[in-house]
């Protein structure tokens, strides 16, 4: 089935500044080219990160099939050196293996505890601290993470939101990013975070009618390329081929705004869990109404959420 797509708008030289003052309002991804990034594009070949991370144990995620899938699973965890995981994500048939010979890899990098600490690739891979740049556009306090990510060629990885601001850093590879706007969130079927659409280009209309009303954003990224990804906006990543990146996540609310125990950048807002528990609190009342008069009351709930909370600001 043939998609269309709004492309995604891309900006060469974009300073501090401007990418502040004018674009970062707009809520909208952006691909920024021509950003220093350091020596990582053309320094972090497969033989270099080997070297450099050596023996380092790293948990992967490792799936028999391309499209991984959070909700049911689709993979298993495993942990492999850090050497032999870039050598066999770098290729597409393999000699030793968990599952089967084409099995697909992916690298989430963690912190040194996940239940306490966030990633920060300064941290777990300080070799390749010197290598990166990272874009100067927030302010070093609004700083949550910096995730080292590896991916085999084909892998694609489930449509989900993130609750902070981040810059995608393509550093080598290349990888076909698809955006969804938060206002389509009805149209995405979702669970938690995640979408329960697996295949986005040619998804089961049968069981997921109006997945086919989502707006869909595109950009293709090359090695220098950084996306911007705002906050709460559905994002899917296709690695075209073995890829390494890095996203940079950062707060855009004020730090108590944050849910204190989150370490991944996808726990909602602690203000959204709780008015979350009260509507689950509300739905348990409703149902104590016969079903009539429970549709009707759940209808009037809605429109007074709409009327209330539903932003016109936003396209």
């Amino acid at each position: 089935m043939a998609w269309q797509s709004i492309p995604v708008a891309r900006l060469e030289g974009v300073s501090q500044e401007q990418f502040t003052q004018q674009l970062y309002p707009q809520r909208k991804p952006l691909v920024l080219e021509g950003i220093d990034l350091g020596a990582c594009t053309s320094k972090w070949t497969v033989d270099y990160l080997s070297q450099v991370g050596a023996k380092k144990e790293v948990k992967i995620h490792v799936a028999a099939v391309a499209q991984m899938d959070f909700i049911s699973k689709n993979f298993v965890y495993r942990t492999l050196p850090f050497d032999k995981l870039v050598q066999r994500a770098a290729e597409e048939k393999h000699e030793e293996f968990f599952i089967s010979e084409d099995e697909k890899y992916y690298l989430r990098s963690l912190g040194e505890d996940p239940r306490k600490d966030v990633a920060d690739i300064r941290k777990q891979f300080p070799l390749l601290e010197g290598d990166i740049k990272f874009p100067k556009f927030f302010k070093e306090e609004q700083f949550f993470s910096s995730v080292f990510r590896i991916s085999s060629p084909g892998l694609q990885l489930w449509t989900h939101y993130d609750v902070m601001d981040n810059f995608l850093i393509q550093v080598t590879g290349k990888k076909r990013v698809v955006l969804f706007s938060p206002r389509d969130a009805q149209y995405l079927y979702l669970s938690g975070t995640k979408s329960e659409v697996l295949n986005i280009d040619n998804p089961d209309l049968a069981k997921y009618p109006l997945f086919c009303k989502a707006r869909r954003y595109e950009c293709s990224l090359k090695a220098g390329d950084v996306l911007f990804i705002p906050a709460l906006w559905f994002h899917n990543v296709i690695s075209e081929e073995f890829g390494v990146g890095v996203n940079v996540f950062w707060k855009h609310l004020p730090s108590e705004c944050y849910d204190k125990t989150d370490t991944y950048g996808n726990k909602d807002p602690t203000a959204a869990s709780r008015a979350a528990q009260i509507l689950d609190r509300a739905l348990k009342t409703l149902s104590e109404l016969p079903e009539e008069y429970r549709d009707f009351y759940a209808r009037r709930m809605v429109l007074h959420i709409q009327d209330k909370a539903y932003s016109k600001n936003f396209e």
